[in-house]
């Protein structure tokens, strides 16, 4: 509170306050020396201008429009506040009376700088603050009393000293020989902090009642009107915003104006002083707590600092650990490869070293053979010594005097993107705050549909900023259910297979990224084909990802054969679940009699054996000379006739009624194969690398069979 009580000029405590136009505050003695004298009134006064009306006026106006822009501010107030200087009366004129300033004077306020010009009456027009005063008569009072309250608790005087200090670690107070003897600020102190002594609980703000604070009447003389010294105040002008008394009233400027009770005005005022206290209050409160988070995220942020700083340490200690081991195996590598050659080098001194002795030891026998001069005995043993000479010879074959190995390791450490990889290292991190993507637009010109397909396409606006990390699209079942995801990736393109004919089916999508997911599309409405051109037209291929990896795919994917001895399975791209569907498939190579197996799966049947062995597939596999069905290894109707190169095997799938039946070239492969199937089926294939086939797809069916009839629409 003790910077409310200063003088914005003279920086003390206020004495003789009075208020200014503005509202704010300055001393008496204070106003004397920043009143100024303007040219205007100085004009105004040659011109024998008097008080007249012009002195009943106070013109608040900036120093600017008031014409003080020429003059240049040399004096400051201890608070830093600017303040202009007393400009000297012209030679001639009157003095004017003490506390009056001169009529064609203005005082300018030290805090907002507007300007007030002063009537005849000078600085005594404006009204005193004798409530501002009497606040701080009993601040100094207390502070009085504080003062003389605060003794040293060391002292061993009596009375004790004054307290100079408090530590507030010690929760002692210390007069200033003692702080030196008892408290120095050196070794464990040196860390406490002294402070001024408190307020004396009967100071102002101490929670007494601040020594002596008596109601409006309790021995303090009322304030008269500044205009009528005799007369006290007892109405408020509403106008005016000021107490004025009866005089003023009937023989004043505020006779016309709006007046009210002065104890009503001052109850109404205190009250929306305490409302908004309150406020103040609520606001003071908020930033308390403002401040014991922030004193808490200082907290957090030297907690989390550590944290990153241990995590970073583990993170380079697991790189160095990690280089290290790498290095002790490529350690490894190179001590491996130089025992294998100096093994081989090894190897071969001792197998050059054993030769040269051999040839050495036969060298020096065939020389004394040579110096013997019996011819008989020569020739005895001269056969069988040319041959040994010469398999001697033979072994020193070319090559055999050079080394295995060179000296040079071929082993080449390629580490400049490693250390490009630790120049660059350095945390990821957001430079703008992310929101979640916006809405995705469907593109309709690329959705469309092909028999149990669709394809849908969709990007995102333009002018979008948010980053997508991928997209989810949903799709109904077709026929008005739940929707379930169907893709999660980054494309913006998908197509769908293995739908229900004749179906309707809605789609929709939406973008996410790390801070969440966006909100969905516009629903889009798609028509798998009918049942009529499903007679006719089923078209598809083999499906390269759902085969077995040693199935080869070509032409289009319509041809397949494979890389293994053992039987691979691959199936199409279409799933059926109603309707009539016939399908071929052409031998384009048959070697070593194999066993393929044609027929329908579903889409989780095992795909490295052959078709039939499990529960999920229904098939007809069949050599050179006969065929069987087969389900769950069950082989059943073994009928005659098999295949060959440039067979066409055809395969009928009605599920109006519900069977399967396979075909020949053109002929029917005994009775129906199987019968009472329901659910999703996918058409299906198992061969080895002895087989060729090549799959035709939108033929219209067998004339043996009779189409069911189809409502008329």
């Amino acid at each position: 509170m003790e910077e409310e009580l200063k003088c914005p000029v003279c920086g003390s405590l206020f004495r003789e306050p009075i208020i200014l136009p503005c509202s704010h505050n300055v001393c008496l003695p204070c106003a004397r020396t920043i009143a100024v004298q303007t040219p205007e009134s100085e004009q105004h006064l040659a011109a024998g201008g008097g008080g007249g009306d012009h002195a009943d006026k106070l013109s608040l106006h900036s120093e600017t429009d008031s014409g003080y822009g020429s003059y240049t501010p040399s004096l400051k107030s201890p608070n830093g506040v600017r303040v202009l200087p007393l400009v000297p009366a012209p030679p001639g004129a009157a003095a004017a009376p003490r506390g009056a300033g001169p009529a064609s004077s203005s005082l300018t306020c030290p805090q907002c700088h507007r300007s007030a010009s002063l009537d005849q009456r000078g600085l005594r027009g404006f009204q005193r603050n004798r409530l501002l005063e009497a606040i701080v008569q009993r601040y100094q009072q207390g502070r009085a009393a504080a003062a003389a309250a605060a003794k040293c608790q060391l002292c061993d005087r009596s009375p004790p000293e004054p307290a100079a200090v408090l530590c507030e670690q010690c929760e002692v107070l210390y007069c200033a020989a003692c702080q030196l003897r008892c408290h120095p600020a050196r070794g464990p102190f040196a860390k406490h902090r002294l402070a001024p002594p408190p307020a004396h609980p009967g100071a102002p703000g101490g929670g007494g009642d601040g020594g002596g604070g008596k109601g409006a009447g309790g021995g303090r003389k009322l304030p008269t009107c500044a205009e009528h010294d005799l007369e006290n105040y007892s109405m408020y002008c509403v106008s005016c915003r000021s107490p004025v008394c009866y005089q003023c009233l009937e023989e004043g400027k505020h006779s016309k104006h709006d007046v009210k009770a002065l104890g009503a005005m001052w109850k109404q005022h205190k009250a929306q002083l305490s409302q908004a206290l309150n406020g103040v209050s609520d606001k003071a409160k908020e930033a308390k707590e403002f401040l014991v988070q922030l004193k808490n995220l200082l907290q957090q942020i030297q907690e989390n600092g550590l944290d990153y700083e241990a995590c970073l340490v583990a993170q380079c200690d697991a790189l160095v650990d990690a280089l290290t081991r790498q290095k002790a195996k490529l350690l490894t590598k190179v001590t491996k490869e130089r025992e294998h050659k100096l093994k081989i080098v090894w190897d071969q001194i001792n197998h050059c070293t054993l030769k040269l002795h051999q040839s050495t030891g036969l060298m020096e026998y065939c020389l004394e053979v040579i110096k013997e001069n019996d011819p008989s005995g020569f020739l005895q043993i001269s056969d069988a010594l040319i041959k040994r000479v010469q398999v001697s010879q033979e072994q020193w074959v070319k090559g055999a005097l050079e080394p295995k190995v060179s000296a040079e390791f071929d082993l080449t450490l390629d580490s400049e993107p490693l250390l490009q990889s630790i120049h660059q290292l350095d945390f990821i991190q957001m430079k703008f705050p992310v929101s979640v993507p916006p809405v995705p637009l469907l593109q309709l010109e690329k959705c469309c549909t092909r028999n149990n397909s669709v394809t849908l396409a969709w990007r995102m606006p333009p002018l979008s900023h948010n980053p997508v990390e991928g997209y989810i699209l949903e799709l109904d079942d077709g026929d008005g259910g739940q929707f379930r995801e169907v893709y999660v990736g980054k494309e913006t393109l998908c197509t769908i297979d293995g739908l229900h004919f004749n179906s309707t089916y809605n789609a929709r999508v939406k973008a996410f990224n790390s801070s969440g997911i966006g909100p969905y599309s516009k629903t889009v409405i798609l028509q798998t084909s009918d049942v009529k051109s499903i007679l006719t037209m089923a078209w598809f291929t083999f499906d390269p990802s759902s085969a077995h990896r040693d199935i080869v795919l070509s032409n289009d994917n319509q041809t397949a054969t494979c890389n293994s001895y053992d039987d691979r399975v691959v199936l199409g791209t279409a799933a059926f679940s109603k309707g009539v569907h016939y399908w071929e498939l052409h031998v384009d190579r048959y070697d070593n009699h194999p066993d393929p197996a044609f027929g329908i799966a579903r889409i989780n049947v095992v795909k490295d054996t052959m078709l039939g062995k499990d529960d999920k597939a229904w098939a007809m596999y069949v050599d050179n000379n006969r065929s069987w069905f087969m389900h769950c290894n069950s082989h059943t109707n073994r009928t005659e006739g098999g295949v060959s190169k440039g067979t066409t095997v055809g395969v009928l799938l009605d599920l109006n009624k519900h069977n399967l039946t396979f075909y020949i070239n053109g002929q029917q492969q005994g009775p129906p194969a199987f019968e009472n199937i329901e659910g999703v089926f996918m058409p299906a294939l198992s061969l080895n690398r002895n087989v060729q086939v090549t799959l035709h797809t939108g033929l219209e069916v067998p004339q043996s069979v009779k189409q069911p009839k189809l409502p008329n629409n």
